[in-house]
């Protein structure tokens, strides 16, 4: 009989057989669907190249600003329309782990009854047109297939940033975003917008106003960073492509509906407001179209600067959300009243508001080294509605270009972050109570860990693989579980 240091060891190559066999799986998706496009995209947009900045327009809840940040000189083309595209294969797998118990929310071990693996495969088209002077219009098609552990169970920082709320086997086909965006010029010197996805390259008043209105993600305009916002090709875990503790407007796919204004003054400040429909019930499919019962606010405040001649950005962001939600004391006290125990299902009386901020900071050190850094709070009272169970976050990293090591076009990445939950909270999952992605029927509370790292290695030109590596200690908050490791593997083309 095998002894159990050697049945570890030939589980763990085994396992390894397995991520091989699904990256060349991967990368045979990826060439096949750049075959077929190629030839379309280079008819279409032969005059217009693709821009090298990376494509941050995700199935799961991130995308990119409309309107990159940064200045540019003045002159170049002015398109008319625009196609772009993307595909990415994410494969992840995990270790059996600490788990003396489990719930109905947890995260769960393979002999639990978890699956063996969690991938995720999204291919997306940017079509864009002007119509006439300083507008334009999107759409953006989309496909997404993708499985994820345990349901989408047991983690407040989930793994795979493209994951949707829910099982997507066979894929789905839908419209992703579908909206119009409005200049209004307010003189001054001009700055030349490069072509991207959902970007029309041309000419621009470095003061204007910017009206958008229609689907699209709010992480589109809010909580951007250049260094760890797009699960396509940098940081994976929900907590490092967003603050964690900003509950965005959004349904299950991440997407939402509304308007969003953008004021540009010069190559210092951008100010943007939104008014966006929330899911007419927490974490759900159907969006509240009226924006009058239920909606989320959003505002947020940027500031450009350098410090020894090197580009950085400061945010603050702050959001308040209505809608019909239960709070975790009202669960609490119902399960008391009932000698039950607690459940938010059972207690959404009427409107509730949660609020919340967050401060984003982004620095480049040197020019192939930039640091991050977030702090997101809220006030916890109310059940989830839009993002995932986490009222407070801390996290922070490092990118760094391969240029010392001769391969500039290759991105390694670092990064950590400590979250946490609310009083009321706690005191609700100690009494058994569970949410929409946590609970182990009791709770010996500690704040969830999660560490990062990835490897991007550039193939050529727009195609990418990515290691990946995540460890998350206390998974779902609670000290007596794990930590688990996760090992991933990401392929991604944009064109």
């Amino acid at each position: 009989m095998l002894s159990h240091r050697k049945k570890a060891v030939l589980s763990y190559l085994k396992g390894i057989y397995r991520f091989v066999t699904y990256a060349e799986l991967t990368i045979l998706k990826l060439l096949i669907l750049s075959i077929l496009t190629m030839g379309i995209y280079s008819k279409a947009n032969a005059e217009s190249p693709v821009s090298d900045r990376p494509i941050i327009m995700a199935a799961a809840p991130v995308s990119d600003t409309p309107y990159t940040d940064e200045p540019h000189d003045d002159g170049g083309s002015t398109e008319q329309w625009t196609i772009h595209g993307q595909a990415t294969y994410i494969n992840q797998f995990k270790n059996n782990f600490n788990s003396p118990y489990y719930g109905a929310k947890s995260l769960l071990n393979k002999g639990d009854g978890d699956i063996s693996k969690s991938y995720t495969f999204s291919a997306t088209a940017f079509l864009g047109a002007r119509l006439w002077e300083g507008a334009e219009a999107y759409i953006n098609p989309e496909m997404f297939e993708g499985i994820p552990f345990s349901g989408l169970s047991g983690l407040g920082g989930f793994s795979n940033g493209e994951l949707q709320k829910g099982t997507a086997i066979p894929p789905i086909y839908y419209m992703a975003r579908m909206f119009l965006r409005q200049t209004f010029g307010f003189g001054g010197a001009q700055e030349h917008i490069e072509s991207a996805a959902n970007q029309l390259a041309g000419n621009v008043d470095k003061r204007r106003l910017v009206v958008s209105y229609g689907t699209f993600s709010a992480l589109d305009f809010f909580d951007a960073n250049t260094y760890s916002h797009d699960p396509r090709t940098q940081f994976l875990n929900w907590s490092l492509m967003a603050s964690g503790a900003y509950d965005y407007a959004a349904n299950s796919r991440g997407y939402t509906y509304g308007f969003v204004g953008e004021y540009y003054h010069d190559e210092q400040w951008v100010m943007r407001l939104a008014r966006l429909a929330m899911p007419k019930s927490p974490n759900s499919f159907a969006l509240d179209y009226d924006l009058t019962q239920q909606h989320g606010n959003t505002a947020e405040i940027t500031h450009l600067h350098t410090i020894n001649g090197q580009a950085g950005k400061a945010r603050v962001l702050v959001f308040q959300n209505r809608g019909i939600m239960s709070t975790y004391n009202n669960a609490i006290s119902f399960g008391e009243q009932t000698n039950t125990t607690p459940d938010i299902l059972s207690t959404r009386y009427g409107y509730q508001t949660k609020w919340g901020y967050a401060l984003n900071g982004e620095q480049a050190i040197t020019e192939n080294i930039g640091a991050f850094g977030r702090w997101s709070w809220n006030n916890g009272q109310t059940e989830t509605q839009a993002f995932t169970d986490i009222s407070n976050s801390l996290s922070g990293g490092l990118s760094i270009k391969g240029a010392s090591w001769g391969r500039p076009q290759d991105t390694v990445g670092i990064g950590a972050a400590l979250n946490g939950i609310s009083s009321q909270q706690i005191s609700y999952l100690q009494k058994g109570g569970v949410t929409m992605f946590i609970g182990d029927g009791r709770l010996n509370y500690k704040k969830e860990q999660i560490f990062e790292t990835f490897y991007s290695w550039n193939i050529y030109k727009s195609l990418s693989l990515s290691a990946d590596y995540q460890r998350i200690a206390n998974p779902g908050y609670n000290a007596d579980r794990g930590p688990v490791n996760f090992f991933g593997l990401r392929a991604h083309i944009e064109i």
